[in-house]
């Protein structure tokens, strides 16, 4: 069993207080893009880098073009950043290995970020980073660079 609080669901099962203080169940919603299926594996080290700029490259891990979700994995080379952009939808990081650094603060290895939706930064990787990073939205600038990818990758 996992908890909900403030509103925000967990994995799982979700548990939910009410104003009385009691324990209610209810189980979330399957994710519509996943179909039939529970679970879906994906192997990361199959799926390509994509180069989006100059010491930036993204691994799309999941990409619902429907919803707008997307996961990646993004890596910074040491001194890059991310040029100032808008968090179209809410944005939760993870850094792996490395820093990223904005206005804000400092995100180090093992912990994690959350950016609300309007939010605004531009972050860099001074010592460099990589990072899982879960949008409900992507920001414009990334979604850019997906079609990109995409009309690159797609046959003549």
């Amino acid at each position: 069993m996992s908890y909900r609080q403030t509103g925000i669901h967990f994995a799982g099962t979700c548990a939910r207080l009410t104003h009385k203080t009691t324990l209610e169940e209810e189980t979330m919603p399957e994710t519509s893009s996943l179909d039939a299926l529970a679970s879906r594996f994906i192997a990361t080290d199959e799926v390509p880098w994509i180069e989006n700029a100059p010491g930036q490259k993204i691994k799309v891990i999941y990409h619902d073009p429907v919803s707008g979700m997307l996961t990646i994995l993004s890596k910074l080379e040491p001194g890059a950043g991310i040029p100032p952009h808008k968090h179209e939808d809410l944005e939760q990081t993870y850094v792996l290995e490395g820093s990223l650094v904005d206005d804000e603060g400092e995100c180090t290895a093992g912990n994690f970020v959350i950016r609300a939706k309007g939010s605004r930064h531009a972050p860099v990787a001074p010592k460099g980073c990589t990072m899982l990073v879960f949008f409900l939205k992507p920001t414009a600038v990334l979604l850019k660079a997906l079609s990109q990818h995409t009309q690159a990758s797609s046959p003549a």
